[in-house]
């Protein structure tokens, strides 16, 4: 059964593989999305130590530590079954004006291959649960317009439609939806 895991060195071989997996993926359906682990040396990452570390930063960010000017805490959670990534959530703590209008409280991606097999549903309805152990009531969900597949998943997860965003510098409009947690 997939379940939502904290970032964990335990994890760093299924980490790496489905990293360089995730990027080809993307790569191959033609998706230039930049995604959160976009940039990240792999290689480097192969080092235990380097691996504890960005485990550890990633980690952090739910305590608010070392993040850039403006970002808000967030909990980052991996979505394995069995030793396989899957896809990964944030949950931002609380919300700017901008993360109000465009970005919300719960982002969430599944790799490519691992699409339209209902691991967007779960990771979404798993995420739901920790944001309401965060004491998030009502969480805020987006997705771009022109994005489907998410707008069906956030609707099975209770979504009510609020709004549509325009898109700014050629970005697609987003659909803003509740979702009582």
């Amino acid at each position: 059964m997939p379940k939502l895991t904290k970032p964990v060195v335990k994890y760093k071989s299924s980490f790496l593989g489905a990293g360089k997996e995730y990027r080809k993926e993307y790569r191959e359906t033609g998706n230039q999305r930049l995604e959160r682990y976009a940039d990240l040396d792999l290689d480097k990452l192969k080092d235990e130590n380097e691996f504890e570390k960005f485990t550890e930063k990633l980690n952090s960010q739910a305590k608010g530590v070392g993040l850039p000017e403006g970002y808000v805490p967030s909990s980052i959670f991996w979505l394995m079954e069995g030793e396989e990534f899957i896809g990964q959530v944030d949950i931002r703590h609380r919300l700017t004006p901008l993360l109000k209008e465009t970005g919300g409280h719960i982002g969430y991606d599944i790799r490519p291959s691992k699409r339209k097999q209902g691991y967007g549903k779960l990771i979404l309805k798993l995420a739901l649960e920790k944001a309401k152990e965060l004491g998030i009531k009502n969480a805020l969900v987006t997705c771009d317009a022109t994005n489907i597949g998410s707008k069906r998943v956030i609707e099975a997860n209770g979504g009510k439609f609020e709004s549509q965003v325009k898109g700014t510098a050629g970005k697609p409009d987003k659909l803003r939806y509740w979702i009582h947690a």
